[in-house]
């Protein structure tokens, strides 16, 4: 009953600390398996019935719009007949087909946060008050369904899914499933941090400036001192691709056959 939802992926950084792989690509079309980073994360969420993609495109974006321009070109069978011009489907497509891609170019230096005021328009258009966010390096077995059941129960303007990775990332202090305060990247820590997977409503775009903010910093700040930043605690599989080292992790789940986000 929330498969209306938008999902909004940010595809635009440049994924520095992977430049093994992103001096070529833009992170999120880094492969894993037979498919790229983000095709996981969209397949993720299309099991549960989300399938309104906005992907917030930047850095060597056309590598994104190509792939999935040409998508089902490059993954069915097809006969050519090259002297009548005739090309012929020879499948019955795939369980993508009914997936709708929003490509936004949000420009090569925006911030997280301009990235996503930038969706302001298109998010408009489809009717819907929330959208769901999620970066387009990580993936998890998150249980989606719930999420929006418990963004929806609460009544904030914005849920954030905590996790438990390397201490290396932000941390969210939180009382009674609410975010009190938000920390960059802490230096040691074993607590919870923002893990994407996020849910928002609108009105939160009215607190990012300009294609300088960074959603993180400013806006989630402002958010959990009006006590309006909800936590959904993810306890399961949670897995971000900032490294060479976390890309052979998620490659060699997924090709054992060991992958905790496949849940299709």
């Amino acid at each position: 009953m929330f498969n209306n939802i938008p999902v909004a992926i940010l595809c635009g950084g440049k994924g520095t600390r992977l430049k093994e792989e992103t001096e070529f690509r833009p992170k999120p079309m880094v492969m894993v398996g037979d498919r790229p980073m983000i095709w996981h994360i969209m397949k993720t969420y299309s099991s549960y019935g989300f399938t309104d993609f906005m992907l917030c495109l930047g850095y060597k974006g056309d590598m994104i719009r190509e792939y999935f321009i040409n998508y089902d070109w490059n993954h069915s069978d097809i006969l050519l007949e090259l002297g009548q011009q005739k090309i012929t489907h020879l499948d019955n497509g795939h369980d993508e087909e009914n997936w709708k891609i929003w490509l936004i170019n949000t420009g090569q230096e925006t911030m997280t946060g301009g990235r996503l005021k930038r969706l302001k328009t298109y998010l408009d258009k489809t009717g819907s008050d929330i959208f769901m966010a999620t970066y387009g390096d990580g993936v998890a077995n998150i249980d989606l369904n719930q999420l929006i059941a418990y963004h929806q129960s609460h009544g904030k303007l914005a849920t954030v899914s905590a996790v438990r990775p390397p201490s290396r990332f932000g941390e969210l202090q939180i009382e009674n499933n609410l975010v009190t305060s938000f920390k960059e990247k802490p230096q040691t820590s074993d607590g919870w941090i923002n893990g994407g997977y996020m849910v928002l409503h609108k009105k939160v775009l009215d607190l990012i400036d300009n294609d300088d903010t960074v959603f993180e910093a400013e806006p989630l700040k402002i958010l959990a001192d009006k006590g309006e930043l909800a936590v959904y605690h993810h306890e399961g599989f949670w897995q971000c691709m900032d490294t060479y080292r976390e890309l052979e992790l998620l490659k060699s789940l997924y090709e054992k056959g060991e992958a905790p986000w496949k849940i299709w």
